[in-house]
């Protein structure tokens, strides 16, 4: 193995990222996923278990003096705003700080605000900790989505950020259960319930504070910011682990990068490098995530109202319908991830996010001419989901490889930020009327205006998607501390 070595002044040359994209995939790989993938487990609980509960909270006898709007209006909002302002600030200090620190520091954030969200006793104090729950949550995903992709190899990057950020759905499914026994009075009590669903959400990430301690920081990060001994501890130890494991030595890494090393990126370059050194990628990243944020709110923000309004489902029902189309979102990711990684981002970007448009076109269709009911609409959704998860996550991905890697935790955090207001505040003012109104006709261009944002999302990652399939990071952008014409292969 070459180790990096300095050359005049801060400058050097190193092998690393090349020795972390040719390791094939191991058990220490698994520890990573597992450490830092499964705070979206706890994302998709966290929104599930309290839209379900509304209802009882705002009942007399929970504990909570606050009404059914507030939970799923100032509430709900609380936690979306801050997720936003948490990507935005936790984003700035992952790229300056490392990636170890934040995902570590945001996670104990979450742990707290969720904690003392289940002991509330007053509208202000759950208001104020659902505030800060959304902004722990906020600043994992800059931190999670940077240490992933620096530490997975590169042919397996896509399969590995779509499964991850699928697993969102995964907590969604959990949340539906659980809201379903805390809704259940013969079980818990009314003002015990609801505390419990979560107290179980600081229980486990407790549990993964724990499993993150083994994840290292990302070499990658340290040889920039001069801390090259540190990368290369790092990376032996990893190699040792794999060869340990395989039974095999490693082939040579082959190429090198010259990088000049650097403190961190001032808000003026990240600018100018996203939207000006970048400027069809910018592009690309808002079209994929306005077009996945209106998609989701367009099927899901009146999701209850649609199934009682149209169907007269139960509202206490309307829990297993979710918990069928949360599965569907699941899957799509988890199994067509890995042709992300094969036929190519291009082709599959472009697709699910076509695909999926036309197939909730088609369900608008079936839906204006009355041929649905409660189980084959929630089967329709289910399918265009399947897709539209898919490219979701894949939105997530492109962000998170397509920008120079002294910028990327902040542009995951910038596009974030974006999807999440658009989904937290312009979906439900265009939305909410429309699937609540009971008018068919409403609901139809609810769903076409959705998929019609789908579409045009499809198409222009069809002209602009980036060939980022098993490509290193310093190969689909190149760092703004490499140093020009220096980068070779090693010999």
């Amino acid at each position: 193995m070459s180790e990096a070595r300095a050359e005049s002044g801060r400058t050097l040359t190193t092998d690393i990222p090349a020795r972390l994209d040719r390791l094939p995939w191991s058990r220490w790989h698994w520890t990573i996923v597992i450490g830092l993938g499964t705070v979206w487990i706890l994302d998709g609980l966290e929104v599930t278990v309290v839209g379900n509960i509304a209802g009882r909270l705002s009942e007399p006898g929970s504990g909570l003096p606050i009404s059914s709007g507030q939970i799923t209006g100032v509430a709900a909002a609380l936690y979306v705003a801050g997720a936003c302002v948490g990507a935005l600030f936790w984003g700035r200090l992952t790229d300056k700080w490392g990636r170890k620190k934040l995902f570590m520091i945001t996670l104990a954030v979450y742990l707290a605000a969720t904690a003392l969200t289940a002991v509330s006793f007053s509208s202000w104090w759950f208001f104020l900790f659902r505030f800060l729950t959304g902004f722990g949550i906020g600043g994992e995903y800059a931190a999670i989505n940077s240490a992933i992709d620096e530490l997975i190899p590169a042919k397996y990057r896509g399969r590995v950020d779509l499964a991850i950020n699928g697993s969102f759905w995964a907590g969604a499914v959990l949340g539906s259960l659980l809201a379903i026994l805390a809704l259940n009075e013969s079980i818990l009590p009314k003002d015990v319930g609801w505390r419990l669903t979560f107290a179980l959400g600081a229980v486990l990430a407790s549990v993964i504070l724990l499993v993150r301690r083994h994840v290292p920081e990302s070499p990658r990060w340290l040889l920039i910011h001069g801390r090259e001994a540190e990368a290369e501890e790092i990376v032996s130890d990893i190699e040792r682990k794999v060869e340990a494991e395989t039974g095999q030595s490693l082939p040579r890494p082959e190429t090198e990068i010259t990088m000049h090393q650097r403190g961190s990126v001032g808000f003026g370059e990240i600018a100018r490098t996203v939207f000006s050194t970048y400027r069809k990628r910018a592009v690309l990243g808002f079209s994929l995530f306005i077009g996945q944020a209106f998609l989701y709110n367009a099927i899901t923000f009146g999701f209850g109202a649609i199934l009682t309004t149209f169907f007269d489902v139960p509202t206490g029902n309307t829990g297993y319908y979710f918990a069928v189309i949360a599965v569907g979102n699941f899957f799509g990711p988890l199994l067509l991830g890995k042709l992300f990684d094969s036929v190519g981002r291009r082709i599959m970007i472009s697709s699910t996010y076509l695909l999926s448009g036309v197939l909730l076109f088609g369900t608008a269709w079936l839906f204006d001419q009355g041929s649905l009911n409660a189980t084959t609409l929630t089967a329709c959704w289910c399918v265009v989901l399947f897709f539209a998860s898919a490219g979701a996550s894949s939105a997530y991905l492109t962000v998170s490889e397509i920008f120079p890697m002294e910028t990327r935790a902040m542009s995951i955090a910038f596009f974030y930020a974006l999807g999440t207001a658009v989904g937290g505040i312009s979906g439900p003012l265009v939305f909410a009327d429309l699937t609540e109104s009971g008018v068919v006709g409403d609901t139809v261009l609810a769903f076409q205006i959705g998929a019609g944002l789908m579409c045009a999302a499809g198409l222009v990652a069809a002209f602009l998607a980036v060939k980022a399939e098993r490509r290193s990071l310093e190969d689909v952008a190149r760092p703004l501390s490499e140093v020009a014409g220096k980068a070779s292969a090693t010999t």
